[in-house]
Order: structure tokens, then C-alpha cells, then sequence
């Protein structure tokens, strides 16, 4: 290793980063050992079968059923089963995903959409795997926008029960987890039809194979077919054939038919009553978010720890060869995503904060509603951002890692397979950036919604807001660095954290007033054409979308900051802090340069200090690695069980075999 050496302790780092739930960390770290590790080279059969049998093998004491009830053997923590959900992800994705399908959205959907009779009926069952479950929303030709979807659920008042069918091909319901193999209940999305009127979308839960493992009559079930990867998850298609489903298999919390077919629900309106109960399934998206993370930073370590030990030609003067973390462009490859990966990790926790607070097992009536769709636009947008982190971190560690990146054994293909899917799963990652922006117009306004598709024709461009910008942790301290920061920009260092925090701001704020503009200027032109109004600014608000979550992502990090108690752990999170925001605006250097934040000498000036930043955390890199925790077992990568000094050798006996030859 470099002769350079970090003074920081990484147990004091990790610290700060397991934060609220460290207890969760701790119990899936110590619960979960060799067995549950991914097996390269499986074949899909293989896969499945293993994972299968691992789901049932996982320590219910380990979090991954926080979320239950009490009375039903869980906690009622949300956030601890979102970060059990996300530590799985670290020892197999595909057992991940597997659980969360079966415990996060179907068991998920039973507890925030049933009410005490399914409960009692389920809900044990469900948490210890006696009854798997999938969780079947998606079709074929509606994805994204599911207050479309076509499948249909019709009462009959004289048999008292439903009709659940799918009306064609595009209405199948598709890409469903659990689904191919071993799912034998679902809870089925359709829209609710009784006494000639539709009610929109609701969920039953609906048999779909027997004891036997058999399909039930009228249900068809296939498989999805080869994928790239997550090979342990049954991915499968459903179709019903107007297959009888009984009144009270209905998930009626919010909307119910009685006998006779008549429809009530304490939500009236048909909207909001959809976007309501959507949003109480919000924790899905959020364990997405953070389970991409989560397998970044596998990804991250494994390529910090073999850049400490891989040499790759000399220096004059020398005899060893270079250490690959030496090299200024390596370091250019790994510190930025593992700044950002700290970011993230600060901004993940504060989301699985306030969703554990949101969602603490209050009633519908006293949901905050504006808390709600906030909660639900921050944990899209975050869940975008680390979900295309992870892609591009995930292929980066590849290469840093040369051939040996390409091997299977060495783990880097298998987590960039299984988190390629997760751009577009749990919502398709510019859809969600969508949100985010419609939230920001609009501040959560009712008639817009929150989870609908872009461009309804319910929206008027007199409904956007003037921007208001609502600070997320840390608030007091925040505003300080801010106020704190000169009038001229030329007047203070590019390391201020008052000026990063400006720049964030300002960079938000003009593209959000921008947007608002143009799309009142568009509707001064385009009165009849809702769609064109929003179409054509649709890059300004997915831009504006992205700026907004980097700001609330660095007032995380600050925030994270300021609970290290370690002062050594403190500066060194500071330096990181840095690179996370210098990089940002480095990234995006011709808009600010455009917009007169940057002068020339000063964007240069970000690229120096960027660069020096690099040099004095290279000591640091196995540190920042080591602070995740991640258990040596779960990483498994032969390039790291290695001896270090194994390419010295190497080298020793190319020279030698040189030497003979001559």
C-alpha cells in the first residue's frame, strides 16, 4: 500500500453512517453469514431454488419484518425494515428483491391497505413465509401509469362476489416477482366496477395457485422469461379469465362494497382517493433507493481494495511499480462516486426518517397530507438519483478493476446485472424526476396529485406556485453558513460550504422560476393544448428536478456532519463534503458559467481545488471503504482474498523469465 496512512478511525465513521438504525445494521451483519452469499456461474433454475429456500432461512429478529404490527410479531418500524431491506442487498440482490416483493410490497399492501379481518387472516402466515405472495400492479401495457391499468374487478350483488378479468394481452399483468414459481397469493391491482359505475383502482387478494402448487381455475401463469440479470427472482406473467373473487378478499381500508353493491369510502373524490392509497405503498420505492446504494458501496470497496494492491508500471527512479489508487485518474474515477455515495447515504437516512414518522401507524384521517406527498416526491427523486449512481459506479468500479472486473468470481458483473433493472423498477426513473418537478410547481396541490402520469389535462398552468424552498435537516445551521457567505462569490473560497450551498440553491431556484415562465407563457399560447404546454419544457423540469434533489442531498450531508462527535471523523466527512459539491458544480460548470455564477478563472479554480482534494484523501480511500462495513464474506471477490503483494511478485518473475530469455 501507499506509504501515505489514514489517522481516522473507520469505526468512527461507520458511526455516523449507520446512524439511527445502527441496531438493524448490526443484528443483519451478525445474522446473515456464508450461506446467504451469491454463487456465481448458477444457472437460473439453480438461482431460484437457492433463493427460495434462503428467504425462509432469514432471522425474522434481523428486521426484515419491522414494518408488521406489533400484535403480529413485528415492531411497527417502518425504517428498520427499510434498512434490513437495504443490508440484504449487500449479501444477495436477488434475495433482496425476492423479500422485498414478498414482505415489502405484498405483505406491505395487506397491512396498509386491508384491514383487521385480512390482517388476522394473513398477515402471520405472510411474515413467516407459510403463504408467498407476489404483488401484481404492473401490466403490460401500463406501467408507469397504473390509474390506467385495464384489468377489471366487477361486483355481482347476486352472487356477492367479484368477477376479476383481464380484458386483453396488454392488460396482462407482467414482470410480477414471486409470480413464475412460488407466489401462491396476490394482491391483484384492477379497476373496481360495481352497479355500472367504475371507482378506479383497488387491490384484492386473490388465490392463484393451490396446495399443489397448481394454477387456480381461470388463472394463467408464465414465465417472464431469461433476464440480465437478479436470476433468483421467479419474474412471471398473470392473466385471469373472469375468475370469482369473494366480497371480502377485497383490501377495503379505503374504499368498500357492501352486499348489495353499493360503493362508499371516506375519500370521495376518485383521484385523491388513488394517490392516497398509492402513497401509503410509498416504502417500496424508498427500499429501492437505498438497496442501489447499498450494492454501490459493495461495488466501491471492492475496487478501492484492489486499487491498494494492484501495481501498474513504474516510475523513474523506482523499482516498485505504482499503486493504482496512486494515480491521479484512478483517483478521478473512485473519490467523486464514493463522495457522492456518502451524500446519498445522509440524504437515504433522512428520507427513511421522515417516512418512519409519516407513516408510524397513524390513521388516514390524520395523515399530513402535504408531509405525505412530500415524502412521496423526495423518495422518488432520490430513488432516481441512486438508482443511475449505482449504474454508473457499478461499471466505473468494473473497469477500474480491469480483467479481473469481468470475472464473475469477483462479484462486479453480478451487481451490475441485478441493479441495472432498478433505473426503471418501482418507477421508471424520468417518470419519477417528473414528480419531483410537479411537486416543486405546484406544492402538492390536490387537483395536480402526486403520482399520476406527466401532462393530464386536470392541470391549468395557473396552479404553478412562486418557488418557496424548504429546507430539509439541519435547517438553523444551514441558513447560517448561508448568510454567512459574502455578496461577491469572487470574495470567498471555493471550499466555503456557505457558497456550495448557495450555488445549490441558486442553481434550483432560477430553474424552477424558469420552468414556471414557461409554462405560463405556454398557456398564454396553448390554452387548448394542456399536453404541448407541458411537453415542451419537459427537459427544463427534469433538470429542475435534478437540481433540487442534489440540494437536498447536500443539506443531508451537512446534516450528517454535524452528529459526528469524533473530530478526526468530522474534518474528514468536511473534505468529503467538499468533493461531493465541488464535483456537482464541476459537472455542471456551463450553467453556471452560462447563468454568470462561474467566472472563467474561478471554474478552473473548482477543477484545481477538485484535484486537490483528490490528492489529500488519497491516504483516506480504504478508510471511506472500510467505514461501510461491509462483512468480507458478503463481498465475495477472489481479487480481494488475494495477498497484496502477490502483483510485486508477479512482476519479480516477469523480470526473471525476461532476464532468462535474453
Amino acid at each position: 500500500m501507499s506509504g501515505q496512512q489514514s489517522s481516522v478511525d473507520p469505526a468512527r465513521l461507520q458511526e455516523v453512517l449507520d446512524g439511527r438504525w445502527a441496531h438493524v445494521r448490526h443484528a443483519v451483519r451478525e445474522g446473515l453469514g456464508p450461506d446467504f452469499v451469491t454463487v456465481p456461474g448458477e444457472t437460473g433454475a439453480e438461482a431460484r431454488a437457492r433463493i427460495s429456500d434462503l428467504i425462509r432461512k432469514i432471522p425474522l429478529d434481523v428486521g426484515v419484518v419491522d414494518a408488521f404490527p406489533s400484535e403480529y410479531g413485528g415492531s411497527g418500524d417502518q425504517g428498520g425494515s427499510v434498512v434490513a431491506a437495504e443490508m440484504l442487498a449487500q449479501v444477495d440482490l436477488s434475495l433482496m428483491v425476492k423479500a422485498g416483493v414478498h414482505w415489502g410490497l405484498f405483505g406491505g399492501a395487506v397491512v396498509a391497505l386491508g384491514t383487521k379481518k385480512h390482517h388476522d387472516a394473513y398477515l402471520r402466515d405472510i411474515m413467516t413465509v407459510e403463504l408467498p405472495g407476489c404483488f401484481a400492479m404492473t401490466e403490460t401495457g401500463h406501467g408507469s401509469d397504473v390509474q390506467q391499468l385495464r384489468t377489471t374487478c366487477t361486483y355481482d350483488p347476486s352472487t356477492g362476489t367479484f368477477d376479476l378479468h383481464t380484458p386483453h394481452q396488454a392488460a396482462r399483468k407482467d414482470y410480477i416477482g414471486n409470480a413464475a414459481k412460488d407466489g401462491r397469493m396476490a394482491v391483484v391491482f384492477a379497476q373496481l366496477i360495481t352497479q355500472g359505475r367504475r371507482y378506479g383502482v383497488h387491490a384484492w387478494m386473490v388465490p392463484i395457485r393451490d396446495e399443489s402448487g397448481n394454477p387456480m381455475p381461470g388463472v394463467t401463469i408464465g414465465d417472464a422469461g431469461a433476464k440480465a440479470g437478479l436470476l433468483g427472482v421467479d419474474n412471471g406473467r398473470i392473466s385471469f379469465d373472469h375468475v370469482t373473487v369473494p366480497r371480502d378478499m377485497l383490501l377495503d381500508r379505503y374504499g368498500q362494497v357492501a352486499a348489495d353493491g353499493a360503493y362508499t369510502s371516506s375519500i370521495e373524490n376518485d383521484t385523491r382517493r388513488f394517490f392516497t392509497m398509492l402513497g401509503t405503498l410509498v416504502r417500496g420505492r424508498v427500499t429501492v433507493g437505498g438497496a442501489a446504494s447499498a450494492a454501490t458501496k459493495s461495488a466501491l470497496t471492492i475496487a478501492v481494495r484492489y486499487g491498494d494492491a494492484r501495481r501498474q508500471f513504474t516510475k523513474p527512479g523506482d523499482e516498485r511499480e505504482v499503486l493504482l489508487n496512486d494515480y491521479l485518474a484512478h483517483q478521478r474515477k473512485l473519490l467523486p462516486a464514493l463522495a457522492t455515495s456518502y451524500a446519498y447515504t445522509f440524504a437515504q437516512e433522512e428520507l427513511v426518517a421522515t417516512l418512519a414518522e409519516v407513516q408510524s401507524g397513524s390513521s388516514a384521517a390524520s395523515v399530513d397530507e402535504h408531509r405525505q406527498r412530500e415524502l412521496e416526491s423526495r423518495a422518488a427523486g432520490l430513488k432516481a438519483m441512486q438508482t443511475w449512481h449505482a449504474t454508473r459506479t457499478i461499471q466505473m468500479c468494473r473497469e477500474a478493476c480491469g480483467g479481473a472486473g469481468y470475472l464473475a468470481e469477483n462479484r462486479l458483473p453480478g451487481l451490475k446485472a441485478d441493479t441495472d433493472v432498478f433505473t426503471t423498477f418501482e418507477g421508471d426513473n424520468t417518470v419519477l424526476l417528473q414528480l419531483v418537478a410537479k411537486g416543486l410547481l405546484t406544492g402538492y396541490r390536490d387537483a395536480f396529485g402526486s403520482l399520476d402520469g406527466w401532462g393530464r389535462a386536470t392541470f391549468v398552468a395557473e396552479q404553478v406556485r412562486e418557488m418557496v424552498l424548504e429546507r430539509t435537516a439541519a435547517r438553523s445551521v444551514i441558513q447560517r453558513l448561508v448568510s454567512a457567505v459574502p455578496g461577491r462569490d469572487e470574495d470567498v473560497a471555493v471550499t466555503d460550504r456557505g457558497w456550495h450551498l448557495k450555488m445549490f440553491e441558486f442553481r434550483e431556484k432560477h430553474l424552477l422560476e424558469g420552468a414556471i415562465r414557461r409554462l405560463r407563457g405556454g398557456a398564454a399560447t396553448k390554452k387548448d393544448r394542456p399536453f404541448d404546454i407541458f411537453n415542451d419544457v419537459q427537459d427544463h423540469v427534469i433538470q429542475t428536478a435534478v437540481a433540487h434533489i442534489d440540494r437536498i442531498t447536500l443539506e443531508a450531508f451537512v446534516a450528517g456532519i454535524e452528529r459526528a462527535s469524533d473530530p478526526a471523523a468530522k474534518a474528514l466527512l468536511a473534505r468529503v463534503c467538499d468533493l461531493y459539491a465541488l464535483t456537482v458544480i464541476e459537472a455542471d460548470k456551463g450553467w453556471f458559467l452560462e447563468h454568470g455564477r462561474l467566472t472563467p478563472a474561478r471554474s478552473k479554480a473548482v477543477t484545481g481545488v477538485v484535484n486537490d482534494l483528490l490528492r489529500s484523501l488519497r491516504p483516506e480511500m480504504r478508510t471511506l471503504v472500510d467505514a461501510f462495513a461491509v462483512p468480507d464474506t458478503w463481498l465475495n471477490a477472489a481479487i480481494l482474498r488475494e495477498e497484496p503483494d502477490r502483483q510485486d511478485a508477479t512482476a519479480t518473475e516477469d523480470e526473471a523469465a525476461r532476464a532468462v530469455l535474453v
